[in-house]
């Protein structure tokens, strides 16, 4: 499967999938007898009709979560699997004032395995349980690999030698990784489980945030988390050496459950180092020859590690023109560009490098954000504009030389998040190369800055790095704390703005669609 034929979307299941689910139940379970029959869907979908989970692509389902809402003190105790599916497969236990959510399958198709679309199921499980004020997820789960250790360890034995991580587990180990904890073994959960042995994992994942008798409103992800690159320029000898470091990266940020990775402006500079220098313009045209495999291999790692990426900034040859351009990939698969509109005389002189003409806000699953490369943060016409928008982040890759230009761009970001009342997230490149023209020194401090009010850091300022250190970032952003200052704050920047007086309108072209 090309991951850039991938368009992902996850959505509830309904009566009208069930020849997909069949077919899906039919090519995993091939050794406990297949598919459930419809009626067992449909009353899934009838009876809880939010925790019955679907992954499509194109319309068609590959990958599934079937989920019932059960009373936390029956299950959380020993039982067996006909407590959940009787013998006539039919659904039982579900409790329409359960407290908790009970996972009975979660299934991918064969075709689309290395994607994580499993965790992605498990991460909207988890969402709708501190969305519907949920103690946690219990879980029976399978040892398929324990009949090939019961002659030398008992199942206790075999669940410890598996989070040690001494034996691999498909269904435990995959459990482990998402959070969830081995609260006892159960006997006979599933007797015609003959890889099993019949036993089972009753497994549990503990919502923190479980309020007893709280009504829980909450119907948008209000908390997203920010990873940054601070990225050292370190000589190359190809390509791929390069998207090796980056993938490191991207996978180091998804360990932490980052929604978004944020590399620097031209970050894949050292590439120039692979050709003759003589020529700027002729070096940064090499540059552009990778700029497609890098959109392409980091639209990859976006849907493998779940998680938006923007990939600071590359150059983009068009019809013999060469143009500044940073791509959102995001973690369904699509992909778009924003490309720097204001040129610094260094691009405009020494690599012929022309200005965008499109701005737009993208929408993401994690806010709505805007990208602005560098020098477009100093023009405060860009960000008002986004603002209009609904801009809730604003991403700003960048790459400077000395500390003063660098301050220009982190001291306007940073009023760029307080007149805009958004997030602003900024990061850069450190080290020096010196056989690469242009590369001799780098300066940054990567940084994310809020608005200034109560509700905010003091100084507006949530998270920095380390000057000229290579390092990652993470800052934590309440955008639900965005929509109070908006309307509440101790000042309301938008809400103020003197309509009659002045305003600030976009004259250039529509932006294009995603792709």
């Amino acid at each position: 499967m090309d991951h850039e034929e991938l368009h992902l979307n996850l959505r509830n299941l309904t009566r009208a999938d069930y020849p997909q689910i069949e077919a899906l139940m039919n090519q995993v379970y091939t050794d406990l007898g297949g598919a459930w029959p419809q009626h067992t869907i449909d009353q899934l979908i009838r009876e809880f009709p939010e925790g019955q989970l679907g992954i499509e692509d194109g319309g068609q389902l590959v990958g599934v979560a079937l989920t019932v809402l059960v009373d936390y003190a029956r299950f959380s105790d020993p039982h067996t699997y006909d407590d959940i599916v009787d013998s006539h497969e039919r659904i039982q236990g579900q409790s329409t004032n359960g407290d908790a959510l009970y996972g009975l399958d979660v299934l991918i198709h064969s075709d689309y395995r290395g994607y994580r679309l499993g965790r992605r199921l498990y991460d909207a499980r988890k969402e709708l349980c501190r969305q519907y004020n949920l103690r946690g997820i219990l879980a029976g789960g399978r040892i398929p690999q324990y009949h090939q250790y019961r002659g030398e360890m008992n199942p206790a034995q075999y669940i410890e030698a598996v989070s040690r991580k001494e034996v691999h587990d498909p269904i435990l180990s995959f459990q482990l990784s998402n959070e969830f904890q081995v609260k006892r073994v159960l006997r006979q959960y599933l007797p015609e489980d003959e890889e099993s042995a019949g036993y089972a994992t009753l497994l549990e994942w503990t919502n923190i945030f479980y309020e007893p008798e709280a009504l829980v409103v909450e119907t948008r992800k209000s908390s997203v988390r920010l990873g940054a690159v601070q990225w050292q320029m370190r000589a190359v000898q190809s390509a791929e050496e390069m998207l090796k470091q980056v993938e490191y990266f991207v996978d180091a940020l998804s360990d932490y459950q980052s929604d978004f990775a944020l590399f620097p402006e031209f970050f894949n500079a050292p590439l120039m180092g692979l050709t003759d220098q003589s020529s700027q313009t002729d070096a940064v045209r090499f540059l552009a020859s990778f700029t497609e495999q890098f959109r392409n291999e980091m639209s990859r790692m976006a849907v493998t590690y779940n998680i938006n990426i923007i990939t600071g900034s590359m150059p983009l040859l068009e019809d013999d023109r060469v143009f500044n351009v940073s791509y959102l990939c995001r973690r369904d698969g699509t992909w778009e560009e924003q490309r720097k509109i204001h040129i610094t005389p260094h691009e405009r002189n020494d690599w012929v490098i022309e200005g965008g003409d499109r701005l737009q806000v993208f929408d993401t699953d994690a806010g709505r954000i805007g990208i602005l490369i560098c020098y477009d943060v100093e023009f405060p016409e860009l960000p008002r504009i986004l603002a209009q928008q609904g801009l809730e982040i604003l991403f700003v890759p960048f790459w400077t030389d000395t500390k003063n230009s660098y301050l220009r761009v982190r001291q306007c970001a940073h009023a760029r998040a307080i007149e805009n009342e958004c997030y602003v997230a900024i990061a850069g490149s450190v080290g020096n190369l010196p056989s690469v023209e242009s590369l001799d020194v780098q300066y940054a401090q990567s940084s994310v800055f809020s608005p200034s009010d109560f509700a905010f850091p003091h100084d507006s300022v949530l998270s920095e790095t380390t000057p000229n250190t290579e390092m990652l970032m993470f800052s934590d952003l309440d955008l639900d704390k965005l929509k109070v200052l908006r309307n509440e704050g101790s000042v309301t920047n938008l809400k103020d703005r003197r309509a009659d007086l002045y305003r600030v309108e976009w004259l250039g072209p529509e932006p294009t669609s995603r792709h």
